[in-house]
């Protein structure tokens, strides 16, 4: 059974890998149940499982998200479907249901998908490693495993000594994000002829930094390499944005939330380089579908996606040297044939197999405890 929270009602990273994850369980021969909130109450078998969505509270000012906050409701549904595996993907409002697995006698597993520490150092002060530190050792003590999508995001779990830290990276719809989907007419719709087209693909909100993605194409135009930006999501930065793009005059299209991932997967197949400087990323779904799609991606350099893109992109962190970084992706003959080769070591059915061999050992070893053979 899966728990998972702050996840929007059309897109986001998680939400994609809640379903590819559902998706590969069900194809395994499991029956995957997911529980996240909604406006309203449903039940309902789909393409990952069973999909339950309990009513919580939208949060403010973030752009749809929403939390399961009725402790009693959660947990009269773990009750009545009685899981064998508990897989939380929540380290905050979530984390009492790690204490009700183990006094159930479930194994438990908590993944970090977002990273605790940034998020504190960039908005909480001078104080986030420290409150980061302590929220973090309470989810290792709540939870049998925590399981990491990089060796960035296990680093705030293992410098305090936490065992049983595994890491399984995630994956990429390698079919659906292709070089073959490169559209000429889909060029032509957001770049002049000889424009480089440089996308932006992403919630716009603060922890994504999208601002960046601004500057580094005026840091861009300014070097004299006529280029356009399509910013590709919604979020609540977007009419700052806009403003700011307008007020500097820089040529930015705003395509909002493209619902149809084909046509998503269309326009980072005919961008140029992609464009990802959210400094606290974990993994970086959007950037390794640009990279499936052959589209190198310029990447913050404190983030995991050094780790996740390999040679086939560069990390920044200054405005000018994300600009400098796309100069030199431009000018890269084989970017297209590298960004494809990195993305294909991230298959989802090897994300798959790695979480599904944590479940069997957790099971196994509650078996062992509970037999008292372990």
């Amino acid at each position: 059974m899966r728990l998972a929270n702050f996840v929007t009602a059309r897109s986001g990273g998680l939400r994609t890998a809640l379903r590819e994850l559902g998706a590969g369980y069900l194809a395994a021969g499991h029956s995957p149940v997911l529980v996240v909130p909604g406006n309203r109450f449903a039940d309902a078998e789909t393409e990952q499982g069973r999909v339950i969505t309990l009513p919580g509270p939208e949060v403010p000012r973030m752009g749809g998200y929403r939390v399961l906050l009725d402790r009693r409701r959660v947990a009269d549904t773990l009750a009545r479907l009685r899981p064998d595996h508990l897989e939380v993907s929540d380290r905050t409002t979530l984390r009492w249901t790690g204490n009700w697995a183990r006094r159930h006698g479930v194994p438990s597993t908590m993944v970090s998908h977002e990273s605790l520490d940034g998020l504190l150092r960039l908005f909480g002060g001078g104080n986030g490693r420290w409150l980061a530190d302590r929220l973090n050792a309470r989810s290792a003590a709540g939870f049998d495993r925590i399981v990491c999508t990089t060796g960035w995001a296990a680093a705030e779990f293992e410098r305090l000594g936490v065992r049983d830290v595994a890491r399984v990276p995630l994956g990429v719809d390698l079919d659906l994000f292709s070089p073959d989907r490169h559209d000429p007419a889909l060029r032509r719709r957001w770049a002049g002829p000889g424009d480089a087209l440089l996308v932006h693909c992403g919630r716009l909100s603060a922890e994504k930094q999208p601002r960046r993605s601004l500057a580094a194409l005026a840091e861009v135009r300014a070097a004299g390499v006529p280029a356009v930006l399509v910013v590709a999501g919604g979020g609540p930065l977007r009419p700052a944005l806009q403003a700011e793009a307008a007020e500097r005059g820089l040529p930015v299209r705003f395509a909002g939330h493209l619902r149809d991932r084909t046509e998503l997967a269309a326009l980072l197949a005919t961008a140029d380089v992609a464009l990802a400087p959210g400094p606290i990323e974990t993994f970086g779904l959007a950037a390794l579908e640009a990279l499936a799609s052959g589209t190198p991606v310029v990447v913050s350099a404190a983030s995991a996606l050094p780790e996740v893109i390999g040679t086939a992109g560069l990390a920044a962190t200054t405005d000018a040297s994300y600009g400098a970084a796309v100069r030199a992706l431009l000018d890269r003959p084989d970017r297209r044939v590298a960004a494809r080769a990195q993305a294909e070591r991230f298959p989802w059915s090897a994300s798959v197999a790695g979480f599904l061999s944590i479940m069997t050992a957790d099971r196994a070893g509650a078996g062992r405890r509970a037999t008292g053979t372990a």
